[in-house]
């Protein structure tokens, strides 16, 4: 328990979960019936949530602060750097030449499952949202060349980035619950891919299709810093360009691949060059090199003057501007409802129910993602409770692994208002606050429900 709800006056899981639910309907009252500013919504709703919950007054403002900071502290400089690679891309024409090089490849037809099978590739190493904003430039050229909304396209690579994150080591939620359930990472990773393929195909590439033809969403501008640049009349050649978007891909895979080596005991943890390899790859670190190196690659190596790069990469920070104080603020949110132990007793209310073990993982899981937001706090968290139960009772190899991947599968269902990660594609796509729940949470509640099946159908079946 954080020490902020330590400090509550311990209210019980009912008035917690009803004051829970109020704090979102506000929301949703506020930001759809009152059109208020988003920003301005999740402060106001996240102070008085914190208050009305029992977080003492004075600790109310801190709370608030600290869900903020740690929230930017992960996501403003990954949005920043991404954005500015993403401007050097586009300008250059390097974003156009390879959809061009997609589409005469896979053909117009397969677009969409060309991005989502590039974006499964790249979410292996790489974590949600830098690997989303990483691709943005690439999904919102291959829509305006090719036509049918943002969503046809945005939605397989999107489903892609979000299976492999809550599925699938290296990332941290997967590899915490595996360490925590003590179970062994290279079956929990191949239950995981086995898991997650299939998953993604019906639940991100299939419906993506489906809920374009019926949802029109237009590719916004928001990552050209302005109108899409004018077609330039000698692009690098994709190859340049795939090779620049794997640079942080393979320096964030050397990362969180030292990671799952330490945790399995392969490298010592405490030596002195791991701690420095894994601070060297970290993901801030590994896309500032790209950054460099585009703005050599695509800028001065092209004949751009330090000024002209300067100018570029500047402009592709204020449309993200909002983006970035908004995801912020959902973080906030989440903080505030996790700080007041929220969280807390809706896991020991669970706790006590008699499911099977299996469907409790699940169950914990799902209910901690939807009342405080946060997947991998969500997937950790109830990997923690349930782990003296799946001590007692024996289970072993792909067993454990199965109940991981039920884990992850309740900790990504529902994402909503506070979820950073609901507010980060919502605003990078542009959609309102209705079509992001129509879409985005819709998808992220149909890769749960699958998920679970699959793994129920492993953990029955081996």
């Amino acid at each position: 328990m954080t020490p902020a709800a330590a400090d509550a006056p311990g209210l019980s899981a009912a008035p917690l979960l009803i004051i829970a639910a109020l704090a979102v309907a506000a929301l949703l009252v506020l930001i759809m019936r009152f059109r208020m500013h988003a920003f301005l919504a999740l402060i106001l709703v996240s102070l008085i949530t914190g208050l009305v919950a029992g977080i003492p007054a004075e600790k109310v403002v801190p709370t608030l602060l600290s869900g903020f900071g740690t929230t930017l502290g992960s996501v403003a400089l990954l949005v920043g750097l991404g954005a500015m690679l993403g401007r050097l891309v586009e300008v250059s024409g390097g974003a156009q030449a390879l959809a061009d090089d997609l589409i005469r490849l896979f053909g117009e037809r397969r677009a969409p499952l060309a991005l989502g099978v590039a974006s499964l590739i790249f979410a292996f190493p790489i974590f949600f949202d830098a690997g989303l904003v990483v691709m943005l430039p690439i999904i919102f050229t291959v829509a305006r060349r090719v036509g049918g909304g943002l969503l046809r396209y945005g939605i397989p690579a999107a489903g892609a980035f979000s299976c492999m994150h809550v599925f699938v080591p290296p990332h941290p939620g997967p590899v915490a619950a595996t360490e925590l359930l003590k179970s062994d990472i290279g079956l929990v990773t191949l239950v995981g891919f086995v898991i997650a393929i299939p998953t993604w195909y019906v639940t991100s590439y299939l419906f993506g299709l489906w809920i374009g033809r019926r949802i029109d969403v237009k590719v916004p501008d928001i990552l050209s810093g302005g109108p899409q640049a004018a077609a330039v009349a000698n692009p690098p050649k994709s190859s340049t360009v795939i090779l620049l978007l794997l640079l942080p891909l393979a320096i964030i895979f050397l990362n969180t691949g030292l990671d799952a080596l330490g945790a399995a005991g392969t490298f010592d943890r405490k030596a002195q060059w791991f701690q420095v390899a894994r601070g060297l790859g970290a993901t801030p670190i590994a896309l500032l090199v790209a950054v460099l190196v585009a703005s050599y690659a695509l800028g001065a190596r092209r004949g751009r003057s330090g000024a002209d790069i300067e100018k570029l990469v500047d402009s592709a920070l204020g449309p993200i501007c909002s983006i970035t104080l908004i995801t912020g603020a959902g973080g906030m949110f989440g903080g505030v409802l996790r700080a007041s132990g929220i969280g807390d007793a809706l896991a020991q209310a669970l706790d006590g129910l008699g499911l099977h073990i299996f469907i409790a993982a699940y169950v914990i899981a799902a209910a901690l993602r939807i009342a405080q937001g946060s997947a991998t706090v969500a997937l950790i968290t109830a990997a923690g409770l349930v782990q003296p139960a799946v001590e007692a009772a024996g289970y072993v190899g792909v067993d454990r692994a199965a109940i991981v991947i039920a884990l992850g599968a309740g900790s990504v269902i529902a994402s909503h208002v506070n979820d950073s990660g609901f507010w980060l594609v919502g605003r990078f796509f542009e959609m309102d606050l209705k079509t992001t729940l129509k879409t985005w949470t819709v998808l992220e509640t149909l890769i749960s429900l699958m998920g679970f099946a699959l793994a129920g159908l492993v953990f029955a079946l081996f």
